[in-house]
C-alpha cells in the first residue's frame, strides 16, 4: 500500500498524452477505491482545447475525468490510449 502511495505522488503534475503526442493535460488528481487501493481516474488539470472539445467524463466539480484503465505507459509523460477514453 506504501508502495502504491509513492507511485501516486509521482503521478501528481506529470503531462498526459496519447499515443500520438496530443496533449490532454496535466494529472492535478487521482481518483481510487479506497478499499483496494485500485486507481480508477485521473482528475485532468489545466486540460488543452483539444481535451474541452472531447465529450469525456466528469466529475461533480466539472473536472474532466480520464480512466486509469486508458493508461499504457508511466514515465516522465503519462501516455493513454486515445481509443479507450473517447
Amino acid at each position: 500500500m506504501e508502495e502504491e502511495k509513492k507511485f501516486s505522488k509521482k503521478l501528481m503534475g506529470r503531462t498526459i498524452v496519447s499515443k500520438t503526442g496530443k496533449r490532454f493535460g496535466e494529472v492535478g488528481d487521482i481518483i481510487f477505491e479506497t478499499r483496494s487501493g485500485e486507481l480508477i481516474h485521473l482528475v485532468v488539470d489545466k486540460p488543452t482545447t483539444y481535451t474541452e472539445k472531447l465529450q469525456l467524463e466528469k466529475n461533480k466539480n466539472g473536472e474532466i475525468l480520464i480512466p486509469f484503465s486508458a493508461v499504457i505507459a508511466v514515465g516522465d509523460f503519462i501516455v493513454v490510449a486515445e481509443e479507450e477514453i473517447i
